[in-house]
C-alpha cells in the first residue's frame, strides 16, 4: 500500500516564503546558521546568525513549517544556541545597551 501523506499546500507556501526569507538572509551575510525555538501555540522562531556576526530571525507558525522552512533554505541547523554558535554572534551598543536594561528591570 502506497504512503498517501497529505501536503497542505498553505503551510507549504509559508514554509517556500520563509526558506526564501532565509536563503536572502545567507547571501546577504555570507552565509547563515540557524536554531529552531519553539514557541509554543505561537509557533516557532528561527534564529539565523550570518558568517559576518549578524543575526536576525524569522517566526514560523509551527515547527514543521519552520523546520521544512531551514531544510528548504539549506543552512545549518543546530539544536541549541550555545558554544560556539552563540559565539559567532556580533553584538553592538544596541544590544549590550537592551541586556543591561532586561537586568535593571527595563
Amino acid at each position: 500500500m502506497a504512503d498517501t501523506q497529505q501536503v497542505d499546500p498553505k503551510a507549504e507556501q509559508k514554509a517556500a516564503r520563509l526558506a526564501k526569507q532565509i536563503s536572502g538572509f545567507a547571501t546577504a551575510h555570507g552565509g547563515a546558521e540557524g536554531q529552531i525555538a519553539y514557541l509554543g501555540q505561537r509557533g516557532a522562531r528561527i534564529v539565523l546568525v550570518g558568517e559576518d556576526g549578524d543575526w536576525g530571525d524569522v517566526f514560523a507558525p509551527s515547527m514543521e513549517i519552520a523546520e521544512k522552512a531551514v531544510e528548504k533554505a539549506g543552512i545549518t541547523r543546530h539544536e541549541n544556541f550555545d558554544g560556539e554558535f552563540a559565539t559567532k554572534v556580533k553584538t553592538g551598543p544596541y544590544e549590550w545597551n537592551r541586556m543591561a536594561g532586561i537586568q535593571l528591570g527595563g
